[in-house]
This record gives structure tokens, C-alpha cells and sequence, in this order.
């Protein structure tokens, strides 16, 4: 299905939860609002002519290195159809602090995907099965994907024991 269908479907169905949309490079890029995000994602994966079924990722844009004033974060959902082979992308605007509703609902392939983006970016999802850590330790503070945390790290400076992980 071609793009402008896909965008005229989904603003059919949904039209005041499109905030912008774009052809990037022949993929369409949707934002959605908050209020109906979770009603679109469900719609994606549900409507027969869509059917998005597979997700392929999720991740975290911080804007703050270009944009002083909220939302501070875009988190953008891969989506495929794998009867059309259709991709989307869907991104949600996320003002720092605020919760993004899990779709691990719709496709369990998000599990993963979430925490990986809550462990990075410090992004909650409310009603994650299991949102923990999964790529630094339980300890660590801080989110290093996000734009304001340090480059050599936070403790980059003090010794440390390399087989306990912790300074000395």
C-alpha cells in the first residue's frame, strides 16, 4: 500500500490524533497525540488492510541538544506489515518525567525493546510486565543515551576494582 493511503487510513480513522507526518526517504514517519496513542498502535496491528504485525524496534531520540522547551524526548516505534511489507514509523512525543503507555499488549516483541529504552534514555513505560534494567547494573546511576550525561562517564576519574564493579 502506498503511503498517502496508509496516511489517509489512519487519519480516517483517527483524525485528530495525526500531529505531523512525513515521507522520509520512502518511509512514512507518523506523530500521534498522547490521548490516542494507544487506540492507534492497537489499530495498527488490528486493521486488516494495515496489519502491522511485526515490530521491528523502539527507540529514543533526546532533543534537548536542539530544542529548549518540551517535549524533551520522541520515542519511535518500526513497525512492518508482513503481508504488504508496508514499514511506518510511529512517534510519540515524551516531555521528560512522563510515563509512555507499554504496547507490549499488541506485540510482545516491545518487552525488551522498552526496557532497553527505559534503561538508556530513563523513559518509563507504565504497565511494562517487567521494566528493569537489562543492559547496566542495578546500581548504575544515570542514563547514558541521554544528551546531558557525561561523556568520559560519571566516575571516569576514580579507581575502580574491574572484577566487582565497584570504586575503590
Amino acid at each position: 500500500m502506498e503511503n498517502v493511503k496508509i496516511l489517509e487510513r489512519i487519519k480516517a480513522k483517527f483524525p485528530e490524533a495525526v500531529v505531523a507526518d512525513q515521507d522520509c526517504c520512502g518511509d512514512l514517519q507518523v506523530t500521534v497525540s498522547n490521548d490516542a496513542f494507544i487506540e492507534v498502535m492497537q489499530f495498527l496491528h488490528d486493521d486488516e488492510q494495515l496489519g502491522f504485525d511485526l515490530l521491528i524496534d523502539i527507540l529514543a531520540i533526546d532533543n534537548s541538544a536542539r530544542r529548549r522547551k518540551p517535549p524533551r524526548f520522541e520515542v519511535v516505534y518500526v513497525m512492518i506489515s508482513m503481508d504488504s511489507f508496508d514499514r511506518l514509523l510511529v512517534k510519540l512525543p515524551v516531555v521528560e518525567g512522563e510515563d509512555v503507555p507499554t504496547v507490549t499488549g499488541i506485540w510482545q516483541a516491545a518487552n525488551w525493546a522498552e526496557r532497553e529504552v527505559f534503561d538508556m534514555m530513563g523513559i518509563r513505560f507504565a504497565g511494562h510486565p517487567d521494566l528493569r534494567r537489562v543492559l547496566m547494573w542495578d546500581d548504575f546511576e544515570g542514563y547514558p543515551q541521554r544528551k546531558d550525561f557525561p561523556l568520559e562517564g560519571k566516575d571516569f576519574d576514580e579507581k575502580w576494582d574491574p572484577d566487582t564493579i565497584e570504586v575503590l
